[in-house]
């Protein structure tokens, strides 16, 4: 009789099983252009080391320059969709981007509510393309459903600012103190406001409560328009609370990778710049231009040295 060595035995029952990453659901419009949405979501969400869960609120019909037109998806199907994921897998975070309708954000509020401890990261888009009466229904409903339940609000100094202080009547724009004060009154406890106008050319994304500011990052103003940066941010931000990371850390090194994912960023079609979500794992080029590993002329194919990622965390 031959006796099996307890390697083979393991190789027998097959691989070790690897413990499972922190897993995020998102709750994101379809967008074929890859720009933003859920698939933005997924990409930053893999990219942070976290796992993505994508529920589908709405279809999106857009390239990347501009959207056309959308078609929400029924409330009873958003809810399908992310019960039966939630039966089976257990959530670190949320990530909420554009809900499709009012009855997707009543329907997706009500699933919200029953994970009061798990952390929300909601991203509130520029909705200039959504009619106007669609636009306000929407927008009424996010801020008394959803807001309450929100850790952190993402949006732009000026989107947060119209749906925030719509009567705003100051000279001056409101700060993000005073955006994260109109937040508190119903319920979100942080705001993360971005591209602050700020002289010579930056723009400043600020952390705060009622408070004040808490931390931050300045960022050089781009001449390029992006598309599918605030997604980017946001779904980093939630991947970041979902595997332990303390809010001001996360803050920053979400902000670090949208800074990088930015500057690295594609133009794939004739429209805007993507954030590319994986600059780390491109090779690095050594001052002469060269990548390393990359297989000199003549040289076998099976001779490339492996191409080593660069990480941000």
């Amino acid at each position: 009789m031959t006796a099996i060595s307890p390697s083979a035995e393991a190789d027998a029952v097959g691989p070790t099983e690897q413990p499972a990453p922190a897993c995020v659901m998102s709750f994101n419009v379809s967008d074929p252009s890859g720009a933003g949405g859920s698939a933005g979501d997924v990409a930053t969400i893999a990219a942070m080391g976290a796992h993505a869960l994508p529920v589908i609120t709405s279809i999106v019909m857009r390239d990347t320059a501009e959207i056309f037109d959308h078609h929400a998806i029924e409330a009873d199907l958003i809810v399908e969709q992310a019960r039966s994921v939630l039966e089976d897998v257990t959530i670190a975070a949320w990530k909420v981007g554009f809900l499709g309708s009012t009855e997707g954000v009543s329907a997706v509020a009500e699933i919200l509510a029953d994970y009061p401890d798990v952390p929300l990261v909601a991203y509130l888009p520029n909705l200039a393309w959504v009619e106007e009466d669609e636009q306000q229904s929407y927008l009424e409903a996010f801020r008394e459903l959803v807001l309450p339940q929100t850790e952190v609000l993402v949006g732009s100094h000026q989107t947060l600012s119209d749906f925030l202080l719509p009567d705003w009547a100051g000279e001056r724009p409101p700060s993000s103190r005073e955006i994260a004060i109109a937040a508190s009154k119903h319920g979100t406890r942080y705001v993360l406001v971005t591209s602050v106008p700020l002289p010579d050319q930056f723009l400043d994304n600020v952390l705060a409560n009622a408070q004040g500011a808490i931390t931050g990052e300045k960022f050089e103003r781009f001449e390029t328009t992006f598309v599918g940066a605030g997604e980017t941010l946001s779904a980093g931000l939630a991947a970041l609370l979902a595997t332990g990371v303390d809010l001001h850390a996360a803050v920053g090194e979400a902000l670090a990778f949208l800074d990088q994912a930015l500057d690295a960023g594609f133009r794939p079609g004739m429209g805007n710049v993507i954030p590319d979500r994986f600059f780390w794992a491109l090779p690095e080029e050594d001052e002469e231009g060269a990548v390393p590993g990359e297989a000199e002329p003549g040289e076998a194919d099976g001779a490339t040295a492996p191409r080593n990622p660069r990480h941000v965390h």
